[in-house]
């Protein structure tokens, strides 16, 4: 292989055919299922749907078939399947849903309005994860014009990972006979410790969603004649808090949600850091003279990848201050994320959350919870020699540095769900969600020319599988 033409090639059809799609596709305000439960009639996701299906028709290999699955009630899912002409089975994924807009846009900027500056793509979804159907095909097309011979491919793109991918199961039953076995998955929907190299995910923190409700009357009344008397049911929203985690510390308290940390992920975690080095800790937006919860920057790292930790992400009955009167209000409700360790079981540490929130409440305060769909971590399997070097190679070949790994504290449900499916599976997760990036935050971006070799580092692994 000519690395500077496979590069070359990249570039160009990234230029002419990417980044225009991007544009329009950032455009579309189709948020995931969980922000928008009317998606199905806004149409959003159809826009989206046909926007990315007359794309893959004009850029599919010849020899590939695209099918559409869209079950009643359900976000719909691509399939590209493209023909091998040796053995094996490699299965790539992504997401086309969106996280909601967020406030906080710099000037000029916003989560619909897509902005090419200082090369770097500007709007809402571009980075995550709606490059990575097309960034897909490009790999796997740049690698045909130069006549190399690949196995069977999958590109398999979902549209509601951002809601915890509920509707994936069903479609995993459905096309079973489809996805069949994979050898090798290949996942852009990652992060990355810089923008100097190619990084490779190893494991995922699991995530538990859901609301917690707090009624104390059935109506807001004066807290002049009420307060004292009839407790805050902020204050007992805040007390429910204290028995999932230690306010002072940030330490989450439930056994059902820890795990001991395997050696070789401190050691990994360590080797990041000793590349990163306070990068780690600069790469967030800090208030001045914000301080981050730790300063050892290992145990830091540990902290946002294999703890656990919880997140209020949004509440209910508050009015806004400008709109505040002096009421004891009836209810308080608090959206909670808790992100919990790759490898605890989702299912028993939901309990236990539930069982701690509603057991016994303070002063017979009604307390309910309602969650969403929960969502397993992920721990890579060993990796296979070839897999590590071809990655290596990639990563020196087209970003001169050696590859490097991370553990990312977010959550991709369908790795766990098919590491569990297919133990065997090699595991390539990656992305461009590299500093500063902020997938869904305010001013997210992609990073165009990180995203080029990115590409083409996945297209030199494809090109390294062993036949």
């Amino acid at each position: 292989m000519i690395t500077i033409e496979l590069q070359s090639t990249i570039n160009t059809f990234w230029d002419d055919h990417i980044i225009p799609v991007l544009i329009d596709y950032i455009k579309i305000p189709n948020k995931s299922p969980s922000f928008d439960p009317g998606w199905k009639a806004s149409g959003h996701m159809d826009r989206v749907l046909e926007l990315a299906t007359d794309w893959t028709k004009s850029h599919m290999p010849e020899n590939a078939k695209l099918s559409v699955k869209q079950a009643d009630g359900r976000t719909p899912l691509i399939l590209v399947d493209i023909h091998g002409d040796r053995d094996g089975n490699i299965l790539m994924y992504g997401h086309l849903d969106k996280q909601p807009e967020m406030d906080g846009w710099d000037q000029g900027l916003g989560p619909w309005m897509p902005v090419m500056k200082d090369e770097k793509l500007y709007g809402r979804g571009g980075a995550d994860d709606g490059y990575a159907l097309f960034a897909s095909l490009c790999a796997v097309k740049a690698l045909k014009e130069q006549g190399v011979s690949l196995p069977r491919i999958l590109v398999l793109i979902e549209f509601c990972e951002e809601s915890g991918s509920p509707d994936l199961p069903h479609y995993m039953n459905l096309c079973a006979d489809i996805i069949g076995s994979p050898d090798l998955v290949v996942c852009l929907d990652s992060g990355a410790g810089d923008y100097k190299r190619f990084w490779t995910t190893t494991s995922l923190r699991g995530l538990i969603g859901g609301t917690l409700r707090v009624d104390v009357l059935t109506e807001g009344v004066h807290s002049g004649g009420a307060s004292g008397h009839v407790p805050s049911s902020f204050r007992i929203a805040r007390q429910l808090l204290s028995r999932l985690e230690d306010e002072n510390s940030g330490e989450v308290l439930l056994d059902e949600l820890k795990t001991d940390i395997p050696d070789y992920r401190i050691q990994e975690t360590e080797k990041f850091v000793s590349i990163l080095g306070n990068e780690v800790v600069e790469e967030f937006p800090w208030y001045e003279t914000m301080k981050p919860s730790i300063d050892d920057h290992v145990e830091g790292v540990l902290r946002r990848s294999w703890k656990p930790a919880l997140s209020v992400v949004g509440a209910d009955g508050l009015p806004p201050s400008d709109n505040a009167g002096n009421v004891l209000r009836p209810y308080t409700q608090l959206q909670l994320s808790m992100r919990i360790p790759p490898i605890v079981d989702h299912i028993k540490a939901q309990a236990a959350i539930e069982k701690t929130l509603t057991d016994n409440p303070p002063y017979g305060a009604r307390v309910t919870v309602h969650f969403e769909e929960p969502a397993s971590g992920w721990n890579a399997p060993e990796t296979a020699n070839w897999l590590a070097e071809a990655m290596n190679q990639a990563s020196k070949e087209f970003f001169a540095e050696s590859a490097c790994s991370l553990s990312e504290g977010g959550t991709i449900p369908f790795m766990a769900m098919l590491g569990e499916q297919f133990p065997a599976a090699q595991f390539v997760v990656t992305g461009v969600l590299g500093p500063g990036s902020n997938a869904h935050g305010p001013n997210e971006f992609l990073h165009v020319p990180y995203a080029k070799k990115l590409t083409a580092c996945v297209a030199s692994i494809l090109n390294d599988f062993p036949a």
